[in-house]
């Protein structure tokens, strides 16, 4: 049997009406065709998943891999360089094996929840000048803009040595990164040469003149234990950190405060309560109906996947966002309950290759979360929640801007 058999081949990212609501499809696809055939924008065709064990299993599978440049997958995107996930540099850093397990190693030891707790009272004064900064320039504001996209990306700069001043050019080489859509072949290959070219001079000067940041530290280590990372593998390294470290959390940032916002009974039920706070970012995190693309995977293998024997070859999307809404996993999981647990939710992947800064963006959320309670208790959005407008064309869900008043 082949994946949805007898079923419209959907187009895939599937619309939504509203930017904080799921597609209808995701329940329709769980209950009735799991295991389902989507065009991509590419206008090839992918497999996608949606029910919580299948996407579950099929990330902690090595048989599934990252290898989205071979020759029989699919694409994601119409451009030549595949967007982010089938970049050449994205094959740099070891997909398997004992080479990703030492470069999770190295590069993990500076995501762990004891350093992000360390970094707790940084990023709190960051995001307290910033919100003074945001009062300054008076209401309605971008919370977004004035919140959301400076704090992580000024965390992620400080970690990699980078000078936060250049946050702008990393939002552009990020958003070409992360292309399905909206930008063409010609942009695409002459922001990525910037974006190599200025991390590869980045990693020489920090070979040539280490500080006390992960770049230089990798270096370091690396050259100690015998098995140094290359040039290449430290650029995309401080590629794939850049780019994960800011663009994601910036826009969940977004979403988490849209969300508690949208229905005003969840904000008064944090401010009634600020134990709430740790849960309440898990649930915005679950909750999330605009996390983006989903994670796409290659089968080298045929394999079988919720009763569906796929073929060798097949790209396979796993959709975490239609998971985490699983019914048979998450009582009520249209509902978002603030003090829910256990939430054993998927927003962070699942197996060897979960999210590295996960530690990382849970103490910015958290942070966010407990200084604009603090300092803004009457916070509400300036816009109606369903006038709320949804990023379009990239890797990345978020919200084009959270306007608010206070």
């Amino acid at each position: 049997m082949s994946p949805g058999d007898g079923e419209q081949v959907l187009s895939y990212p599937i619309p939504s009406e509203a930017a904080l609501e799921p597609p209808a499809e995701w329940a329709a696809l769980r209950q009735r065709c799991p295991v389902a055939r989507v065009k991509l924008p590419s206008g090839d065709e992918a497999t996608l998943l949606t029910r919580y064990d299948d996407v579950k299993q099929v990330l902690a599978d090595p048989r599934f891999t990252r290898l989205l440049n071979a020759d029989d997958a699919a694409r994601l995107s119409d451009n030549e360089s595949g967007g982010l996930f089938s970049t050449d540099m994205a094959q740099v850093i070891p997909d398997s094996g004992e080479g990703h397990q030492r470069w999770r190693r190295l590069v993990g030891k500076w995501f762990t929840a004891k350093r992000m707790a360390a970094l707790r009272p940084v990023m709190a004064e960051m995001a307290e000048q910033l919100i003074d900064d945001m009062i300054k320039r008076g209401q309605p504001a971008d919370l977004k803009a004035c919140l959301g996209f400076p704090l992580p990306v000024y965390v992620i700069c400080d970690l990699l040595g980078v000078p936060a001043a250049d946050r702008d050019r990393f939002a552009y080489w990020s958003d070409t990164l992360l292309n399905l859509t909206r930008y063409g072949q010609t942009e695409i290959d002459e922001a990525q040469a910037e974006f190599i070219q200025y991390m590869a001079d980045h990693v020489a000067d920090k070979r040539a003149q280490p500080s006390e940041d992960l770049l230089s530290e990798l270096i370091k280590e690396s050259d100690a234990d015998g098995g140094r990372l290359s040039d290449v593998e430290l650029l995309a390294t401080g590629m794939a950190l850049l780019v994960a470290g800011h663009e994601t959390t910036a826009n969940m940032i977004g979403k988490m405060v849209g969300m508690l916002l949208a229905d005003r009974a969840r904000w008064e039920r944090l401010l009634a309560d600020r134990s709430l706070v740790r849960s309440a970012v898990e649930e915005a995190l679950r909750f999330d109906a605009n996390p983006g693309f989903g994670m796409p995977r290659y089968l080298g293998e045929e394999a079988e996947v919720g009763g569906t024997v796929l073929p060798r070859g097949t790209t396979v999307i796993c959709s975490m966002a239609a998971a985490n809404r699983d019914e048979s996993v998450f009582d009520g999981a249209d509902e978002m309950d603030l003090g829910r647990s256990p939430n054993p939710h998927l927003a962070f992947g699942s197996g060897a290759h979960s999210c590295l800064g996960q530690a990382l963006a849970r103490t910015e959320l958290q942070v966010v979360l407990e200084v604009l309670l603090r300092r803004l208790p009457s916070l509400e959005l300036a816009v109606a929640a369903e006038d709320l407008r949804r990023v379009d064309g990239l890797v990345v869900g978020g919200l084009r801007e959270v306007l608010v008043r206070w």
